[in-house]
């Protein structure tokens, strides 16, 4: 049951399919999303009968900074399981991307991880140019315009979904445990959403989940951002293994723009 809250952070965007990326509109797209400061809580819940039971949090703050001499974003997502279920299966994860400001890629992606007892740290310095990421383990060849799984989250969160049409697929790349993932979401247009927040005017879309992991795989899993220039996550569903997860956006602060899309308050 608690093992759901390890994929808090990576499942929120994890997908993998093989197919070659449109990097006209992959490679140096711009932030006009999010903003120094903004700080978003989502809340986990699980369910095997039908009832949700908040089992953990899941924290994405951005600060700007630099790394490197260059001006970039600080993104950091941690998870942590609430103090009744560490009792079972303590969660402490914590993962960090330095992004390019300019065009989004990632310079520096640390992953440090406490899962049950269970630790993996892994640091991982991209050089975009050269094709390369060098990580705690070894040197590995990418391709271009590399994301990780941080970045990932912010960079699909810029993406026009003005531009496509309902069941088209937008493809990248991520680099996660010194492997690649071929990936890509697919758009399924827009929709009214309830949550525990409130009612939104959301854009919905759909990733083609890994296999191996305790979701299932194919296109199960529902993630819905706010239809306004934030493209705020309000949530993500999926069926596992066992049960059902739903994480949902609880709080927000400092946001780029105006929430618009909330429709009314809960």
């Amino acid at each position: 049951m608690i093992k759901i809250l390890k994929f808090i952070l990576p499942t929120l965007i994890l997908c993998s399919f093989s197919i070659t990326p449109d990097y006209d509109n992959f490679c140096g797209i711009r932030n006009t999303a999010f903003q120094d400061g903004e700080q978003v809580t989502m809340k986990v819940y699980y369910s095997t009968l039908g009832m949700y039971i908040g089992a953990g949090e899941a924290t994405f703050t951005t600060s700007l900074e630099r790394f490197g001499g260059k001006p970039v974003y600080h993104c950091v997502g941690e998870g942590k399981s609430y103090s009744f279920f560490d009792n079972f299966f303590r969660v402490r994860d914590r993962y960090e991307s330095y992004i390019d400001t300019a065009n989004l890629l990632p310079y520096k992606f640390v992953r440090n991880v406490d899962e049950g007892g269970y630790k993996k740290y892994n640091n991982v310095t991209f050089n975009q140019s050269a094709g390369t990421a060098v990580s705690t383990n070894g040197v590995f060849k990418v391709p271009n315009c590399i994301q990780d799984v941080v970045s990932g989250v912010y960079y699909a969160r810029n993406i026009d979904f003005n531009k496509y049409n309902v069941d088209d697929k937008i493809p990248f790349d991520m680099f996660l445990d010194d492997e690649v993932f071929h990936m890509y979401i697919r758009y399924m247009g827009k929709e009214k959403l309830k949550t525990r927040y409130g009612k939104f005017n959301a854009i919905k879309f759909k990733p083609l989940l890994l296999k191996g992991t305790i979701f299932e795989g194919g296109e199960k899993m529902t993630a819905w951002v706010s239809d306004d220039p934030n493209h705020l996550l309000l949530r993500v569903e999926s069926p596992i293994a066992v049960g059902s997860v739903k994480i949902d956006m609880l709080t927000y602060k400092n946001l780029r723009y105006p929430l618009t899309s909330l429709i009314s308050v809960r």
